[in-house]
């Protein structure tokens, strides 16, 4: 459970696993660094092997047990317990977070208000999901079942762990099924606290286990014979290789995956009525979100004028610390995060965009994994800033000539398919954008990340969907079943 060791240095020296908090079988630590003070603030153990095993075989035997057979407004009941707990904790989860990762305050509290939704609207779906249905095939009498899936492996980012943990345990605890959750190595400490809001809500031992460890006993999870289901949030390199694995064994996978969205100005808009939402959903959380908009489709005509206000936007941002009130955007969440933004600012500047603002360590802090918010301009869709998620607050101005069709063409010309945007006064021209970008949210005259409704994406953006009753069909199987003609009584 929880040590605390002095007021800035917080832990844990066990597991939650099978309702209990349990001794690792290993002796090695994960520490936990600042990125905003570069200095260790937490630690929690780091798991072997043994250790997800006795997760999977917690997991497993709560499945076989009551659980799966429990009726689902009795599942409903325990997720809306869960929700409760979390959001009597939403401040001591906003501070962790700003800790471990460098969120502002505002950010974490609305990162976890986000869980709490996504668990009550899973807590609720037995009043409307078709767990249950009767069909007619001639003159028989046919049954639909949708049973749950069985055990699950949830691997969950270091970005926003206890929101991207909801994503995955209200669908699979409303269905029926059992979860091992991996957090990552970078922000387990809000995952810990998760734990005790799993135990606070008495959640049945076994139905939830969290083990935070990194790369080896992630591939573990997802390779274990026990495991039924991988549940995955993160890089689309991490997730060719989990699916892959999974392909081996056809293990049932949702993948939500990275992006590199596009918003795409038709003509007929001015900067104020775009620049307001557009910026926030580029650079908010410094960036570091998956469905972020980081590419911006303009006229060529009108590019030297989204150039500049993007830019005055940006320049009015206050990047600092967390726990400052007035703070916008926090550090970036790692040293390797900050270095890699560094470096596709510099491809950037090789391969010929032109940097209109940011695009450096802001020069007010001595320590800390600070970047400025950065645009650059005259970007082509072809270069390196363009198609690769960069993961920070970078946004790419790209110009197109010609009509709407050019700029679909642009938004369209990417692996990737997650999120998306159009900004302009004519509804046909909106009506055929939403229909022609391959993606798997889009916003009219707004931009941002709706997780309660499906969400995922096309192409190399993932596999399935979260949120909605199109994210519960993800942990059910379904089953057929002939009674004939009513000849059981």
């Amino acid at each position: 459970m929880t040590t605390t060791t002095s007021e800035t240095t917080r832990g844990y020296d066990r597991f939650y696993i099978g309702g209990r908090w349990v001794e690792p079988s290993g002796r090695e630590r994960i520490e936990v660094i600042s990125p905003a003070s570069e200095e260790v603030i937490g630690h929690v153990p780091d798991p072997v092997a043994a250790d997800i095993d006795r997760a999977v075989a917690a997991a497993r035997a709560a499945f076989d047990g009551p659980w799966r057979h429990s009726p689902p407004a009795e599942r409903g009941a325990a997720l809306t317990r869960l929700a409760d707990a979390i959001e009597s904790r939403i401040p001591d989860f906003a501070e962790l977070f700003a800790l471990e990762v460098g969120a502002p305050l505002a950010v974490g509290t609305g990162f976890h208000t986000l869980a709490v939704n996504m668990l009550r609207q899973f807590a609720a779906m037995h009043e409307t999901y078709p767990f249950e249905e009767t069909r007619a095939e001639g003159a028989d009498r046919i049954r639909i079942v949708r049973e749950p899936v069985g055990v699950v492996g949830a691997i969950i980012p270091w970005n926003g762990p206890v929101a991207a943990a909801a994503f995955k345990l209200g669908p699979a605890l409303a269905a029926g099924c059992t979860v091992v959750l991996k957090p990552a190595p970078e922000g387990p400490l809000t995952a810990y606290l998760l734990a005790e809001c799993v135990e606070r809500a008495e959640i049945p031992a076994g139905v939830v286990n969290i083990v935070a460890g990194g790369r080896a006993v992630g591939e573990h999870l997802v390779t274990h014979p026990g495991v039924d289901k991988i549940a995955f949030t993160g890089s689309t390199a991490a997730g060719k290789r989990i699916a892959s694995l999974c392909g081996q064994r056809i293990a049932r996978v949702t993948l939500e995956l990275g992006g590199k969205s596009a918003a795409i100005i038709a003509a007929d808009v001015d900067p104020g009525d775009v620049v307001p939402t557009l910026v926030p959903a580029g650079i908010g959380h410094t960036g570091q979100v998956c469905a972020a908009i980081t590419r911006v489709v303009v006229p060529r005509a009108r590019h030297d004028e989204y150039a500049r206000a993007i830019a005055e936007a940006l320049a009015g941002i206050a990047v600092g610390d967390p726990f400052d009130p007035g703070t916008a955007l926090g550090p970036l969440a790692m040293e390797r995060q900050r270095d890699r933004v560094e470096s596709y600012v510099a491809t950037g500047l090789a391969e010929g965009a032109e940097l209109v603002t940011g695009g450096r360590r802001p020069e007010k802090f001595d320590r800390g994994w600070y970047f400025e918010p950065t645009l650059f301009a005259n970007v082509r869709n072809d270069m390196t800033i363009a198609r690769e998620e960069i993961f920070g607050p970078v946004i790419s101005l790209i110009p197109y000539d010609g009509g709407i069709d050019n700029a679909i063409a642009i938004a369209n010309d990417s692996p990737y398919g997650l999120a998306g945007a159009v900004y302009t006064t004519d509804r046909q021209v909106a009506e055929r954008v939403v229909r022609e970008v391959r993606t798997g949210q889009m916003y009219v005259n707004n931009a941002g990340m709706c997780v309660t409704q499906p969400f995922g994406g096309f192409k190399e953006s993932g596999i399935g969907r979260e949120g909605g009753p199109e994210g519960l069909a993800g942990y059910v199987e379904t089953k057929m079943i002939n009674f004939g003609e009513e000849t059981v009584a």
